[in-house]
């Protein structure tokens, strides 16, 4: 099955080979999603061996987050330059050679430079990856198309961690890049066998070099001022009180030059449909809540409970086994959904689980940690097919790589914000609660000196008691804050099912003709 736009369109796919274009196309945003997520847990490893401190192994991810983030709006434009199909073999090709050169690097500085390179390349490909399935399945199965490919923004995040810990542990780190080559090869052999004839048509638009300009000056600047945030104690520091600044300038000028170009980089007029708008905000915002806290679990378990990086993964890992189960056959019955209900289940399913959340403790053992996830693989199972299916229900088919990456960017940029929103607030209602705890401990108290009088019969010195229950309030203001956020999340998510309710609904009840062509 091939675009619209094509004036020869090759018999439709079915069987085996449509099978085999899902199979590629969802491997490929796997691979994406997790090679954002994988090097987190091996900094340490990768900046010890090259020589580097921890906080210059940083850049290794902000690296790749910076310019992944520049590149995700530019997928709309290049794939009129070059055609979905050619940019997105382009794209995988280029991403498996600098995942390549990233595992050979023999010091920070070509690492840095590879990453970079690889962020660029690997922006088309999860927008592409979405919009090219979308081009290529009869409209009764997009839905079962979304539903499978959604689970790769699922599934990787939780593997990523899991997988670059169990790397790092047991063989050398370049092998967290290169198993992107074998993946890439193969993604690239499938979708070049079938997807032949099927390009989009080529349009060779001039390059809007200001709003490319801007775009990369204002995301640049924003993005690095989320990755530097919490190191550089936010605007205390005159650093991020240029970035921001920065940022906030840039994106102004962006929308305004973008709104009267004639060939915008950035299709802001995408916002006129009242879906997309709704879509849009829908992700951004339940993306902002839902990585902060894949972010802030492991945290918790890892630092305050002993976890190590390997089992807090696995606590985290029952979140995949629902979605599995269960999206093929929202997928298959789309048709019959009203995608407001199933969004709503989502968020009720997100919103209870959140609250099971709000009475951790430093009590508590892994199946208190994992129940809640997995109930939540229901949430996650009813959420991202309906949302992206709501957003693209009034895309036409030249829209679709536009929309698509746009809807992407402000996915991926809402999560970037979450992780950092998240473990800032974190950390200073610990502040908050340490300080109120600890003023309930001195010697005029009788249960403090008991108990330090007890620490002492177990062996400690009077310092060593001392130093236990600091350590021991500093672990409960911790849990206290995790809960305190894990309850805004909750009353959070709740509040955006009346969100939902001012999608409008297919009239015919049919799936999200996003393509068009079939």
């Amino acid at each position: 099955m091939c675009a619209a736009e094509s004036t020869v369109r090759p018999a439709p796919l079915a069987g085996i080979a449509l099978a085999g274009l899902t199979l590629a196309l969802a491997m490929a945003a796997f691979m994406q999603v997790l090679d954002s997520t994988i090097a987190n847990v091996a900094i340490p490893t990768i900046a010890g061996n090259l020589g580097a401190s921890s906080s210059q192994g940083t850049w290794v991810i902000t690296s790749f987050s910076v310019s992944n983030a520049i590149a995700l709006p530019l997928t709309a434009w290049l794939s009129k330059r070059f055609g979905e199909v050619r940019l997105f073999l382009y794209s995988t090709l280029l991403f498996v050679i600098a995942s390549f050169l990233c595992g050979i690097s023999s010091n920070l500085t070509s690492l840095i430079a590879f990453r970079v390179i690889q962020g660029l390349v690997a922006g088309p490909m999860m927008p592409l990856s979405q919009s090219l399935l979308l081009r290529n399945y009869p409209i009764a199965k997009r839905s079962m198309a979304l539903s499978i490919w959604s689970m790769t923004v699922v599934v990787a995040p939780i593997f990523g961690p899991v997988l670059g810990g169990y790397i790092s542990d047991n063989f050398h780190w370049g092998w967290i890049f290169f198993i992107n080559v074998p993946v890439g090869c193969l993604v690239m052999l499938l979708c070049r066998r079938l997807l032949r004839g099927c390009e989009t048509t080529i349009e060779k638009s001039p390059m809007n070099y200001v709003g490319l300009a801007l775009l990369a000056l204002g995301v640049g600047a924003l993005q690095l001022m989320l990755d530097r945030g919490k190191e550089l104690d936010w605007f205390n520091s005159n650093e991020i009180i240029t970035l921001s600044i920065i940022a906030a300038v840039a994106l102004s000028l962006l929308v305004a030059w973008e709104i009267t170009d004639s060939n915008p980089i950035v299709d802001f007029t995408l916002f006129r449909s009242h879906n997309f708008c709704i879509g849009v905000f829908g992700i951004s915002l339940t993306m902002l809540v839902y990585y902060g806290t894949i972010v802030l679990i492991p945290l918790l378990l890892q630092d305050y409970l002993g976890y190590t990086a390997t089992i807090a993964g696995l606590a985290a890992a029952p979140i995949g086994i629902l979605p599995v189960l269960l999206n093929p056959l929202i997928g298959k019955n789309a048709h019959r959904l009203d995608m407001r209900v199933v969004a709503t289940i989502s968020y009720l399913v997100f919103a209870t689980c959140f609250y099971m959340r709000t009475s951790f403790s430093p009590l508590m053992d892994f199946r208190f940690v994992a129940l809640p996830q997995f109930i939540q693989g229901i949430a996650v199972a009813c959420f991202f097919m309906p949302m992206t299916s709501i957003a693209f229900t009034d895309m036409k088919p030249r829209q679709l790589a536009a929309a698509s990456s746009l809807y992407n960017f402000l996915r991926t940029l809402s999560a970037s914000i979450g992780v950092s929103v998240t473990i800032t607030l974190w950390e200073r209602r610990e502040s908050v609660h340490h300080t109120f705890l600890a003023e309930h401990i001195s010697v005029f108290n009788p249960i403090a000196r008991k108990s330090l009088a007890y620490l002492q019969t177990l062996g400690l010195t009077y310092e060593q008691a001392k130093g236990y229950i600091a350590d021991g309030i500093t672990q409960q203001g911790f849990f206290i804050a995790a809960n305190e956020i894990f309850w805004l999340c909750s009353v959070l998510l709740t509040s955006m099912i009346v969100l939902i309710w001012f999608a409008r609904p297919k009239n015919d009840g049919a799936p999200v003709d996003t393509g068009g062509a079939h």
